[in-house]
């Protein structure tokens, strides 16, 4: 079969080609992502030159033991990453933010590389402590949660960032925080998802002529119990359908929500 006829079975999809002319695209685009590469680096040399804001560690946030001040989560080490979680007050487990619950699910396995290199990790969140753990035990999180309800920026203010906090002895500094966007480097899927064919399959990306369109941004971090993707009541963020003893909604729950 010749390459015309191939690419007739494949409309509108980039041509096929041999192996040769394959890696001289490939070599070309490889170019372009070094030097993505090397910005980054540089991005984040300029990151590491951001002013800080000090602000008050002793600060209390409430943890499984209680109320503590907010020097405790650097468990005695001088960098600390928290992820702010969103929090649907009263929700079932189903109804809680899905995108915060695509960021935690991801932040988890890096927890021991992060120690090993000397930086604590912990996730805050505004709702209430009595909700917190049983959805972390639900989820078999295993990073330390704490809530930060009734505190103001940096311990608390906005969910849904990545903040980045720095110890000198007594003294704490808010150094930076991320979010949107910004949070992709923390959530491998999307990095892994650029190097497929199709992508995301969301409607915002440019894609061959052709190609399958795509849906709304995010559209697959809640399905169903069949694995189709829905943000209706019968979706559940994707990964707690892993969990055991799961089992088939009808309502999402929520009341209202603090963010």
């Amino acid at each position: 079969m010749t390459a015309t006829e191939q690419n007739a079975t494949l409309p509108g999809r980039p041509p096929v080609v041999d192996r040769t002319t394959w890696q001289t695209a490939r070599d070309e685009l490889l170019l372009r992502e070094k030097a993505h590469t090397r910005e980054g680096d540089a991005i984040a040399a300029e990151r590491r030159r951001l002013p800080m804001v000090e602000f008050d560690g002793t600060t209390e946030v409430t943890g499984p033991d209680g109320p503590v001040p907010f020097l405790d989560l650097f468990q005695g080490r001088e960098e600390l990453l928290v992820y702010k979680h969103m929090w649907h007050d009263g929700a079932p487990h189903q109804g809680q933010c899905e995108g915060c619950t695509m960021s935690a699910w991801h932040h988890q396995v890096a927890v021991p590389y992060l120690n090993a290199r000397g930086v604590s990790f912990a996730v805050v969140t505004e709702g209430a402590w009595e909700e917190v753990p049983p959805f972390v035990e639900f989820m078999g999180y295993t990073q330390p949660w704490y809530s930060v309800r009734g505190t103001h920026w940096p311990v608390g203010g906005p969910m849904g960032y990545v903040t980045s906090y720095l110890r000198d002895g007594d003294r704490t500094f808010l150094t930076y925080e991320t979010t949107g966007r910004g949070n992709e480097p923390t959530e491998g899927i999307f990095a892994l998802l650029d190097m497929t064919p199709y992508g995301r399959r969301e409607s915002w990306q440019e894609v061959p002529d052709g190609w399958p369109e795509g849906d709304g941004p995010c559209w697959y971090w809640r399905t169903d119990v069949d694995g189709n993707a829905t943000w209706g009541g019968t979706g559940r963020p994707a990964p707690q359908w892993t969990r055991p003893g799961v089992t088939a909604e009808a309502t999402l729950g929520r009341h209202g929500h603090h963010h």
